[in-house]
């Protein structure tokens, strides 16, 4: 488990955010606000594929009647995003939502952001001061010679300022932008700064996959170093590909216990028996209908897959037109190749059912001697050495005698 930075700790509703609290997932809608039923529709999906708090923009008076409607119909925490008019604020509390989002570079008056902290202190709401770099305060970028992380930083701090005014400290921060470099510059000076419970993203990342890429790089990163605590994929795409990609990075990084499908495939050789890219892909799409919460591995060849893929929970590997198919490295049974996928699927339903012990102890008797014959047969065949080494390093001797 990762070291992660101590922060204070808010609540959203019901889910805590900082402090030892585990990282959270944020995604925001994609459809108008007013429309209540389309709205709820997606914020159902997006719970469903691991978002554990919801973002839905207030831009006028329909989406605040909107979120009147939808709040108490949620499966999840709802934060209403705010822009320029204070008075949305307003009524998005009065509308019941959990959290508000306020951007300092669009609602300037001291005395607007003061009046939407006292109120929000007094129902007990936290709000989230988002920073972005494409949406500084003009002022705030002539001071600090542009977008950087110096300006973010310090326009986060100027309105936390303008809270403290009114006593109020329950407070999330981000300092998005687009560029992966000054958004984790930005965060760890922020990180260095203050014991906020920090929003991390990278704003406007684009579609995938580069939007991906980009978010992993920064969200990643600060993850790995401990800073973080609730993350947001910003992707030119169906917000429930937000939701997934959130998840599945706090899984990997071991910050959340795992809820779905880990697929671990290798990348395919000249060893490889079978076509790893399309059996990956079908047993992907199978355990996932399923919901399978496993470490899955397929490997392309028998030689190499059961050993290399031992952590996962179970897996399958080819074999001269058969599956092997192992349990945390040990072979429990030899399917056909055509049956590899159903194997697997039934298979990961055992493990879920019974336990890897149990598997592996109602291995077929002959499958470990049916694996190993087929390693033997298929290194006579391709050699242990895949790339050479003996053969290059006779020729460098050769090469290199005087």
């Amino acid at each position: 488990m990762l070291e992660r930075r101590r922060t204070r700790q808010v609540t959203v509703g019901s889910v805590a955010v900082g402090g030892d609290a585990p990282v959270t997932v944020q995604s925001m809608t994609t459809t108008k606000t007013a429309d209540v039923e389309g709205t709820l529709a997606q914020i159902y999906a997006l719970a469903a594929n691991g978002a554990d708090i919801v973002r839905c923009t207030c831009n006028d008076e329909a989406a605040a009647e909107g979120l009147a409607q939808i709040v108490p119909r949620s499966p999840v925490p709802v934060v209403a995003d705010i822009h320029f008019r204070h008075e949305l604020a307003l009524a998005a509390m009065e509308a019941g939502v959990h959290a508000l989002r306020l951007n300092p570079g669009n609602i300037r008056k001291p005395a607007h952001i003061k009046l939407v902290a006292r109120e929000a202190k007094a129902r007990g709401l936290p709000i989230r001061i988002g920073v972005n770099a494409g949406s500084l305060d003009p002022e705030m970028a002539r001071r600090h010679g542009g977008a950087t992380p110096e300006a973010l930083v310090a326009s986060a701090m100027h309105e936390l300022g303008l809270f403290r005014e009114v006593g109020f400290e329950d407070v999330k921060i981000s300092v998005k932008a687009s560029d992966v470099r000054l958004m984790i510059d930005a965060y760890r000076l922020l990180a260095e700064t203050t014991d906020h419970p920090l929003h991390l993203g990278v704003t406007e990342a684009g579609p995938l996959p580069q939007g991906l890429i980009k978010s992993v790089a920064g969200i990643g990163t600060l993850l790995a170093e401990g800073i973080g605590d609730t993350i947001r994929f910003s992707l030119t795409a169906d917000p429930v590909e937000e939701a997934k990609a959130g998840r599945t990075l706090l899984e990997v990084l071991g910050l959340r216990e795992r809820k779905g499908l880990d697929l671990v495939a290798c990348p395919s050789c000249g060893r490889a028996e079978v076509d790893v890219i399309r059996v990956a892909a079908e047993a992907q799409a199978a355990l996932e209908a399923r919901n399978i919460p496993l470490q899955v591995a397929v490997m392309g060849c028998v030689v190499n897959g059961p050993g290399e893929a031992r952590e996962a929970d179970l897996g399958i590997a080819a074999g001269r037109g058969k599956g092997h198919l192992f349990v945390r490295g040990r072979v429990v049974r030899v399917v056909p190749e055509d049956e590899m996928v159903t194997a697997l699927v039934e298979e990961a339903e055992r493990v879920l059912a019974e336990g890897a012990d149990a598997r592996i102890a109602a291995a077929d008797a002959d499958a470990e001697a049916i694996a190993a014959a087929t390693r033997d047969e298929l290194l006579q065949i391709q050699g242990n050495d895949a790339n050479r080494a003996a053969e290059r390093i006779s020729r460098i001797r050769r090469i290199a005698q005087p």
